[in-house]
Formats: C-alpha cells, sequence, structure tokens
C-alpha cells in the first residue's frame, strides 16, 4: 500500500527528475477526457464507441449479425475517423519527435479545435442529435481520439495510454506480488483506470441530468488546459521534453 501511496504522489507531482516530468499528470487529464467521450458516443450517438476500438469491433460483429440498437455504418465510421486521427497524429510524431513538449501542446490544441466543431454542429442542431448532427460529432471526436492515441504511443509514458486500459488492468494483476511480479508502478496503473471511471462517471451523471452541450464544452475546457500547461512547462525545453528512451 506504501508503494502504490508513493508512485501515485510521484504520478501527481514527479521529481524533479524525472524524465516524463509533467507528462503523467497531463495524460491523465487526457484519460479521463477519454472517459467523457466515450460517455457521449455511447450515451448520446447511439451505443458507438469513438475512442475504445475494441468495442466498436465488437459492435460492428453485433450489428452485422442483427443485433438490436446496433448500428454498422456508425461503426464503420467511428473506426474510419479514428484512423484518420491515428495517422495525423503519427505525422505529428514524426515532426515533433525531438520535442515531446510540443508535440502534446500542438495535438491537444488540434483536438480542441475538433471538440469545438463538435460543440458548433451540435449549436447549430439546436442541442438535438440529428442524424447529420450524430455522424458530424462521430467524425470529429473520432479524429481526435485517434490522434491522441497515436500520441499517446509517442510520447511513451508506461501505463498511460489514455485510451486503452486491458494491457493497465492485466500489469496491474500479472505483474503484482500475489503473481510473483516486481510490481512496477502500481500507483500510476490505479490512477489511469481511475481517472477513466471518473470521466465516464461525470460524462453520464451531466448527460442524466443536463444536455450533451454541456458534456462537450468540458471536454474543451480540458484539453485547453492541457495545451495551455504543456506549453508553459516546455517553453525553456526542460529534460522531460526529449524522446522517451
Amino acid at each position: 500500500m506504501r508503494r502504490l501511496l508513493t508512485d501515485a504522489a510521484h504520478t501527481l507531482v514527479p521529481p524533479k527528475n524525472d524524465r516524463h516530468g509533467p507528462l503523467p499528470p497531463l495524460m491523465l487529464v487526457l484519460t479521463v477526457v477519454t472517459g467523457l467521450i466515450d460517455a457521449v458516443s455511447y450515451l448520446a450517438l447511439g451505443r458507438v464507441f469513438v475512442a475504445n476500438m475494441t468495442g466498436n469491433v465488437v459492435f460492428l460483429g453485433f450489428a452485422l449479425a442483427g443485433a438490436p440498437g446496433l448500428s454498422v455504418p456508425a461503426s464503420i465510421v467511428s473506426m474510419g475517423s479514428f484512423l484518420v486521427g491515428a495517422l495525423a497524429g503519427g505525422r505529428f510524431g514524426t515532426r515533433f519527435a525531438a520535442h515531446r513538449g510540443r508535440l502534446l501542446t500542438t495535438t491537444t490544441a488540434l483536438q480542441a479545435v475538433l471538440v469545438a466543431g463538435a460543440v458548433g454542429a451540435l449549436v447549430l442542431a439546436h442541442g438535438e442529435v440529428t442524424s447529420p448532427a450524430r455522424y458530424t460529432l462521430i467524425v470529429l471526436l473520432g479524429i481526435a481520439m485517434g490522434m491522441q492515441n497515436a500520441v499517446a504511443r509517442r510520447l511513451g509514458v508506461p501505463d498511460l495510454t489514455t485510451t486503452v486500459l486491458t494491457l493497465t488492468l492485466t500489469g496491474l494483476a500479472a505483474d503484482s506480488s500475489p503473481a510473483g511480479g516486481p510490481t512496477p508502478r502500481p500507483g500510476r496503473r490505479v490512477l489511469s483506470v481511475l481517472a477513466m471511471f471518473l470521466g465516464a462517471l461525470v460524462g453520464a451523471l451531466l448527460l442524466g441530468h443536463a444536455e450533451l452541450l454541456h458534456v462537450l464544452v468540458l471536454v474543451l475546457l480540458l484539453l485547453v488546459v492541457t495545451s495551455v500547461a504543456a506549453h508553459r512547462l516546455s517553453v525553456s525545453d526542460p529534460a522531460w521534453t526529449r524522446p522517451a528512451a
């Protein structure tokens, strides 16, 4: 327990000599964003994911088999949009390979633009998730999440993929002391799971008691804060901005 708490504290407030610097807490914020956006896509856009592509592949199989309440076109559009975003994220990862601070600053700013576009589309639809608005939101949010996933891979912070928890949960159990493992970074893994859970919980609560627009505005705010923080923390080119080893 002491090791878990110590690791969690170092994740939230990294030591000055930490080679990842402020990246872990910033990526935890992006993990919260993922939970919020998947709450939006699944609960408000018709049982489709824009960040969890494993779920989308399964949903596509279910839909093709005729399972009710699932949409083949929505799943395909979401996966295609995610791939476009991942391609863009990969290009940015190559362009800013030498400076992780600029990479995170630029891509979260672009994500904010995409989410702002989703907010604008919803406003034009008067808050109603019509078919055109639904697919517009799926495309914009799917691109944003594909970009985030690709950039998280390039940033290379262990156990903080921001969109996928399967390997994180597997590592938490398989590398634990009861399994005979070395238990590396248990606090970071637990925080990653809690961040996703928090985003999904808050997203679902807001959708149940407020409006879809409010959730998207919250996502937009978190992305802007992350982008500004990444920029301000990397202006002097500290050691953590260098490529991950």
